[in-house]
């Protein structure tokens, strides 16, 4: 949400509260808004009508879990989905692109297990592990319900060379929803190891090479 939505937020929650025959003081109407201010406006509307709708919950008020939960499902569920998308990414995109997927908490993921050259160059079976890693990873920053500090792109072997030499960086991939994903890039930070990949040896190069093309024939 943005802050010109404080207002229409505001108003929404007293509504609710009034239904549950509660009203919202100043500081728990900040605390909501906190939580919640990193979705949009709609989704938190549409996530309050189906928590008043639902017959096993609905009898109470809402706190900015139950909301978040309604948005986002479980953190199992978000980290599954997440992890589908690198998954795909790898399969399809590949190590030499750079990429900007459209959830931050992949960016941050990502990163912490050594970047997304290193994620592409586990072999079929190391798969089963990264992706248990990658998951358990996920659900850790998820449940922390705050965005984490990331990059704004995940560099591949092309751009890791480009920088290297002085060239300039080549279009970032998109990975998922087109908007959300600009706007992950655009909140991103280049302070991390973005060009940390740059010292791989030609063989190494390979090895991923190799390894990409083991996993795309098996799809």
């Amino acid at each position: 949400m943005k802050p010109t939505d404080f207002e229409a937020f505001s108003a929404m929650l007293c509504a609710v509260s009034e239904m549950y025959g509660k009203t919202v003081s100043e500081f728990a109407n900040s605390l909501y808004w906190n939580a919640l201010q990193n979705y949009e406006l709609n989704s938190v509307r549409q996530a309050f009508d189906r928590h008043v709708k639902n017959p096993d919950t609905g009898q109470w008020m809402p706190k900015p879990a139950d909301l978040i939960r309604m948005m986002q499902g479980s953190t199992q569920d978000s980290s599954m989905l997440a992890w589908s998308k690198v998954d795909k990414a790898v399969r399809v995109v590949g190590p030499y692109q750079t990429v900007t997927f459209d959830d931050p908490v992949i960016h941050r993921v990502i990163s912490d297990m050594g970047g997304w050259v290193d994620i592409c160059s586990k072999t079929d079976a190391e798969w089963p592990f990264v992706q248990r890693e990658f998951e358990n990873r996920y659900k850790g920053y998820a449940t922390r319900g705050e965005i984490p500090e990331h990059l704004p792109s995940l560099a591949g072997i092309a751009d890791a060379e480009n920088l290297k030499q002085g060239h300039q960086m080549q279009p970032v991939t998109l990975i998922g929803n087109r908007r959300r994903a600009e706007s992950n890039y655009r909140s991103g930070s280049h302070e991390a190891g973005l060009l940390q990949i740059s010292t791989l040896l030609p063989e190494t190069i390979q090895r991923i090479t190799n390894n990409q093309g083991d996993r795309r024939e098996a799809c």
